[in-house]
């Protein structure tokens, strides 16, 4: 049987991470880094394919077959997820089918790369001896490299690997370049759509219902990459926050230019998908870049149902006319914290100048529907700020809202000043996912991690059960909204942390 050079692999470990809501509520994502990365060993002339395993639910017994059925050289972990802090809550399901795999099919090469890794290389080799190599940095020139060896010689020639020595001794090569601009058509020339599942991915329930609640089919795709923000809860510019000797702060944000670009959202057509997530941190940033490609779909006609996302001071009512016609049918932003101080310690008061409520109201009058994300348990929250961040979001009773609880993420400036503070990080990978059992916040410099938790899971309760809030749903998108997010209010999450506090007689928070 021919020897396959690389087979992507994207985990499963959807139901550690999101409970009973892996079901029907959390979206399944195509797995956007292992498209990308599989794409570029297709234009190097290497054989890559990708196994989904989470779009096609197998568990990890079901994997092994599959993946030795492909007989690849090499099996890459892509450990990414829905955003980019995820990568080190997917790494639960990563680690569990690679041992599985290293025990059945000793002779395949394990690689990992993703936003966790990147953070900690030298410590994923130490503390799993069945990873052989990871990848620093994005890890695309590296895997292109590695593929030209035989896998065992010469490796210390290869940029931007991790691996064991002869001795077993952890080795960190130099760091290969990032991807540069003007060689992002090149490098990474779009997608490997033709080699994923597309009919099996799903969007969330807020996202699907401009779309009359249809959530498959479903597509996410970047047209940029990085960010020029550096929020201390973000671990976005991993490049520049490497934990190894060889950090080499090459982090830029960058971008395709829209005439390639539109190219995908072609393909996406001829497809027939309509639910588009623009999966960039800042879409809403260069009108050179944002508008043109606005222009273009709208100039192609498509009837697309697109979420992306924007800072506050980053988008503009003239802006908001194209995108809508665009098919933009909701703006996610960064609000995190309805309390100044609490915002300005984590390097987001940029926009206290900008008026909050109105730039929220102009989205609105526009046509688009506002995603407004909130982080519980920063820093200086206390009860009353995390309660002033709770009112905000009633108040703005915006037709999608997050809620978060402030996470150490590798990679993150947050996470090495939990680790310089000794405070409580999570004990399992699963624990640094929003919705885990396991789930472990930060404590902040008044409040327990038991508080802010519980603070948080009350706040969601409060705010998708209020009145105004299912008014809104009934009014804009219909009774059937009402029904569903109702339902997903009966899934209760259990949190080990809570559970433990719960012999103790605990504040009324809400």
């Amino acid at each position: 049987m021919k020897q396959l050079d690389i087979l992507f692999i994207h985990p499963n470990a959807s139901k550690e991470i999101y409970q009973e809501l892996s079901k029907e509520y959390s979206a399944i994502e195509p797995p956007i880094w292992a498209g990308m990365l599989a794409l570029h060993c297709l234009k190097h002339g290497f054989g890559a394919e990708i196994l989904d395993c989470e779009a096609m639910q197998f568990d990890k017994v079901q994997a092994v077959e599959a993946i030795k059925s492909f007989n690849p050289r090499v099996a890459c972990f892509v450990v990414y997820g829905q955003q980019p802090s995820a990568s080190s809550q997917n790494m639960a399901g990563a680690v569990l089918l690679a041992e599985n795999l290293k025990n059945y099919c000793p002779d395949i090469k394990i690689l990992f790369v993703g936003g966790h890794v990147s953070a900690l290389p030298r410590e994923v080799l130490q503390r799993h001896s069945f990873v052989d190599m990871v990848c620093q940095n994005e890890g695309v020139y590296t895997i292109s490299s590695l593929l030209r060896t035989n896998l065992r010689d010469h490796l210390d020639q290869v940029k931007g690997l991790g691996y064991r020595d002869q001795e077993g001794n952890v080795v960190l090569n130099l760091p290969s370049p990032i991807v540069e601009k003007k060689d992002l058509s090149q490098e990474l020339p779009g997608i490997a759509w033709d080699n994923l599942p597309m009919g099996k991915y799903r969007t969330a329930l807020w996202h699907s219902l401009p779309n009359r609640i249809h959530k498959l089919p479903f597509a996410a795709l970047y047209t940029s990459l990085g960010c020029p923000m550096k929020c201390s809860f973000c671990m976005i510019n991993i490049i520049n926050r490497q934990e190894n000797e060889y950090a080499d702060g090459s982090a830029v944000f960058r971008y395709w230019e829209p005439e390639f670009i539109i190219k995908e959202f072609d393909k996406l057509a001829e497809l027939g998908i309509q639910n588009i997530k623009i999966a960039d941190e800042l879409f809403v940033l260069n009108p050179n870049h944002f508008m043109k490609l606005c222009q273009l779909i709208i100039e192609r006609g498509y009837k697309f149902n697109i979420w992306c996302y924007s800072r506050i001071d980053t988008v503009k009512e003239q802006y908001l006319e194209t995108l809508k016609r665009a098919g933009v049918n909701f703006v996610a932003l960064g609000i995190e914290s309805g309390n100044t101080r609490v915002r300005k310690d984590v390097t987001k008061g940029r926009f206290e100048d900008v008026d909050i409520r109105d730039i929220v109201k102009k989205i609105r009058s526009s046509g688009i529907n506002v995603a407004a994300n909130y982080i519980f348990g920063l820093p200086e929250d206390d009860f009353n700020s995390m309660q002033n961040t709770l009112d905000l979001a009633l108040e703005l009773n915006t037709e999608m809202a997050n809620f978060y609880s402030a996470m150490a993420y590798p990679g993150s400036p947050l996470h090495g000043i939990a680790r310089k503070e000794g405070w409580k990080l999570p004990e399992t990978y699963a624990g640094y996912s929003q919705h885990s059992y396991h789930t472990q916040p930060l404590p902040t410099k008044y409040l327990t991690a038991a508080q802010v938790l519980e603070f948080r899971d009350k706040a969601w309760m409060t705010y998708h059960t209020n009145p105004n809030f299912l008014e809104l749903l009934k009014q804009k998108f219909g009774q059937t909204a009402v029904d569903e997010t109702l339902r997903s209010t009966k899934i209760k999450l259990r949190r080990k942390i809570l559970e433990k506090a719960a012999d103790g007689l605990k504040p009324s928070l809400i």
